[in-house]
């Protein structure tokens, strides 16, 4: 009998205190280290999708890579460029007691690391960049579609200093595999020394003036959907990492089509590690969710997941998408349960682990175990407080109480006393 069981969660790195999500894959030999660095604006999602592909569905095979998926992550939720000003204005001072301030004082302490190598900013910028005005949209005003550098050289004969030769290697590379001739990128290069006070500010011009190779990578807002500004922000990736040798193996064709399946599957979320909800399909509002009053764990297997809490109600974010609402029941928690429970699927019996799903054709029945209690959450017993032993199938439900909104995932929910326990899934095909 097939089963799917849903227990796999990325494991994240927090370094340099609690405020940002560092993700590494790193090799022992060897001897260069790309940051990548997301959401800095959180109105500029191509850059952050982009990141969160690249740390879930590359491979590392040499040398390092370190990412910063969503690093202004209140911003990125709220779809605004900084909901405390421009964080990227902050990196030549930043007030005391500016917002923002330990974020900014921590992605520093990242680029200033000994192992970083090069910096990637990535944006969505207005238009698309042209040396010559050829209207709103194509003028040397504008940011979409280039790679940005402050300047063409660093001191000399340090890695990766020539900045201008790499970022036209780039600009030249990804300009063979356009969507659209109109795609095509360019170099922009700011002289931010001399010429753009407001850059001056900047995080790349922050790591210039520490030596540190930067560049800011530029997709354009004016690109007709998400997936093709992850599409050329990934292009334009994987020629840096070809630059600095780091070799990758990516478990997806970087097509359109690709990407675009892989930026809407939100992944799952697991609560206090005893139940998971899948975030695909899943309805707008799911209620009396059994968690904790205070201190409740919330992990996501998406490196963009969020929750806000407002007015007593979870809202699960993944980006800048509210995906759902959790309207909380509170309970305590058991300390101890059983890592999983007997179940009679379809005729046979199973070991269903705690936090997992399984499917089932006609019907199921959860088997007794002594000193817990079942509630088949959209299973109405009339007398029976325990649903165990109970042969159920799915005219047996109320659909108003799937969590899904196909109407085919319900829940099962463990009880010791009045503790809760643990939840598992059951999927009727």
């Amino acid at each position: 009998m097939k089963q799917l069981f849903i227990i796999y969660l990325l494991s994240f790195s927090f370094l340099f205190g609690s405020n940002i999500q560092l993700i590494k894959q790193e090799n022992p030999d060897s001897n260069a280290t790309l940051l990548v660095i997301g959401g800095i604006h959180g109105n500029e999602p191509g850059g952050y999708f982009a990141a969160s592909l690249l740390a879930t569905h590359y491979k590392i095979t040499s040398q390092n890579l370190w990412i910063v998926p969503n690093l202004n992550q209140e911003s990125i939720i709220n779809n605004s460029r900084g909901i405390n000003g421009d964080m990227n204005r902050k990196f030549s001072y930043i007030r005391p007691h500016d917002k923002d301030t330990e974020i900014v004082k921590e992605i520093k302490k990242i680029i200033l690391s000994q192992n970083v190598s090069l910096v990637l900013n990535l944006h969505d910028g207005h238009g698309f960049y042209r040396k010559e005005d050829k209207g709103s949209i194509f003028n040397p005003n504008a940011w979409g579609q280039t790679c940005v550098i402050d300047q063409c050289q660093l001191k000399q004969n340090q890695p990766f200093g020539n900045l201008n030769e790499i970022a036209m290697q780039v600009k030249n590379n990804v300009n063979r595999k356009l969507l659209a001739k109109h795609h095509r990128f360019d170099v922009k290069n700011t002289k931010t020394k001399y010429e753009d006070e407001a850059m001056q500010l900047s995080l790349t011009y922050f790591a210039v003036t520490h030596n540190k190779p930067a560049f800011a990578i530029e997709t354009s807002k004016n690109l007709s959907s998400l997936a093709q500004k992850v599409f050329y922000q990934l292009l334009a990736i994987e020629e840096y990492m070809k630059i600095m040798g780091i070799t990758y193996q990516r478990n997806f064709e970087l097509t359109i089509e690709n990407i675009e399946k892989i930026i809407q599957n939100y992944g799952v979320l697991a609560i206090n590690n005893n139940f998971l909800l899948d975030l695909n399909n899943i309805k707008k509002i799911l209620r009396f969710i059994p968690i904790k009053s205070r201190s409740n764990d919330f992990s996501f297997s998406h490196p963009l997941g969020k929750i806000k809490s407002s007015k007593g109600v979870y809202q699960v974010y993944i980006g800048n998408k509210l995906i759902t609402k959790l309207k909380p029941q509170y309970f305590k928690v058991c300390q101890e349960s059983p890592e999983g429970f007997e179940v009679i699927i379809d005729g046979k019996s199973s070991f269903i682990k705690k936090t997992s799903k399984f499917f089932v054709s006609d019907d199921f029945k959860v088997v007794k175990i002594k000193g817990y209690r079942v509630n088949v959450i959209g299973y109405s017993s009339k007398h029976k407080k325990d649903e165990t032993d109970i042969v159920i199938t799915k005219k047996d439900m109320n659909k108003l109480y799937s969590i899904d909104k196909s109407n085919n995932i319900y829940r099962i929910e463990f009880y010791k006393k009045d503790e809760f326990c643990a939840m598992i899934l059951a999927q009727f095909r």
